[in-house]
């Protein structure tokens, strides 16, 4: 049995005002409110999503 790769992602700015495509891809990420932390495996698809918003999010 393998174990993957997690990251934890934590959203600290509004996406309020972002353009579209941002706000998108923090849907995507699984984050809601301000503080939702998600825990998501760690795929060269997931990394680029979080750099697109780096400025939204916190990698914990």
């Amino acid at each position: 049995m393998t174990t993957q790769q997690t990251v934890k992602v934590q959203l600290i700015r509004s996406p309020i005002g972002c353009k579209e495509s941002h706000r998108a891809t923090v849907r995507g990420l699984g984050l809601r409110k301000i503080r939702s932390t998600r825990e998501l495996v760690d795929t060269p698809e997931v990394r680029g999503m979080i750099n697109k918003i780096s400025y939204l999010v916190k990698v914990v």
